[in-house]
């Protein structure tokens, strides 16, 4: 009795394991490669500043050539560049802006949770009554926060530079 179902436990195992094999490597997916690289490359927080409902559904619109490389404006140039180098594609990224970010004012913060609660990144950190503070790595300049006060102590200002967002004026003179 132990023998059989002890046998039928090793079957079940081997069977389970060759099966699971059998499916990765004979799976097939429709999914394009690139479009999950170019999706892995987007910020992930699908705020829709691009106009597509979501990061995957712009990494789709890019490599069928339907978007523009510098739609995302989280990414910013650094982002732009990247795709364009990945999809093959020249880039003009001199008209781009700088990417947005949202600040709050203190002294008028009323701390009523509003934009707390409207960031679609969590990105904002406060508690009821107290004045809240954005988070400048999590912040994607979406606006929805500066939207949703009701005081109007949101502002959008630009991200100041780093080293990986900084870009000289006149690169081609060099």
């Amino acid at each position: 009795m132990v023998e059989a179902t002890l046998a039928l436990a090793v079957m079940g195992v081997l069977l389970g394991c060759g099966l699971g094999l059998a499916a990765r490597k004979f799976a097939v997916t429709d999914e394009n490669p690139l479009i999950k690289e170019v999706g892995d490359l987007l910020p992930g927080s699908q705020c829709g500043q691009c106009g597509f409902p979501g990061c995957g559904a712009a990494a789709v619109a890019m490599v069928e050539g339907t978007a523009s490389v510098t739609c995302c404006p989280p990414g910013g140039v650094a982002l732009a560049e990247k795709l364009a180098e990945i999809l093959g594609v020249s880039v003009d990224t001199s008209q781009m802006a700088a990417p947005l970010m949202a600040k709050v004012v203190g002294s008028e913060c009323i701390g009523c949770t509003r934009c707390y609660r409207a960031c679609p990144t969590d990105a904002i950190v406060g508690a009821s009554g107290q004045i809240h503070v954005v988070l400048e790595d999590a912040c994607t300049g979406c606006g929805k926060c500066r939207d949703a006060c009701p005081e109007d102590c949101v502002l959008m200002v630009p991200q100041e530079q780093t080293l990986d967002t900084w870009r000289w004026d006149k690169p081609a003179a060099a």
